[in-house]
C-alpha cells in the first residue's frame, strides 16, 4: 500500500494535537493491512462518495480516498465526535 505525502495543514493539526506517534503507528498497521480490525476502517456515508476513514485513536479518525488499488491520498483528519 502506498500513501501519498501529507498535506502540511494535516501534519500541523496533528502536531498541534500530539498525535504524530499515534498517527506514525497507525499508518504504519494501515500499510500492513489496510483492513486491520484496530483501524476499524470504514467506508463513510454517502458512499457514492467513496470516502473511507480509519481510527487513529478513539478520538481521532483519518479520511482518505483510494486514487488506485493500492494508491491512498490523506484527505483530513479530525475529531470523530464533532
Amino acid at each position: 500500500m502506498r500513501i501519498l505525502p501529507i498535506h502540511p495543514e494535516i501534519e500541523k493539526y496533528l502536531k498541534i494535537r500530539k498525535l504524530e506517534k499515534k498517527f506514525e503507528k497507525q499508518i504504519n498497521l494501515f500499510k500492513e493491512n489496510p483492513f486491520h480490525p484496530g483501524l476499524r476502517t470504514e467506508l463513510l456515508e454517502p458512499r457514492k462518495m467513496k470516502i473511507w476513514s480509519f481510527r487513529i485513536d478513539r478520538k481521532y479518525r483519518a479520511l482518505f480516498i483510494f486514487l488506485e488499488k493500492d494508491v491512498i491520498e490523506i484527505i483530513d483528519v479530525n475529531d470523530h465526535y464533532q
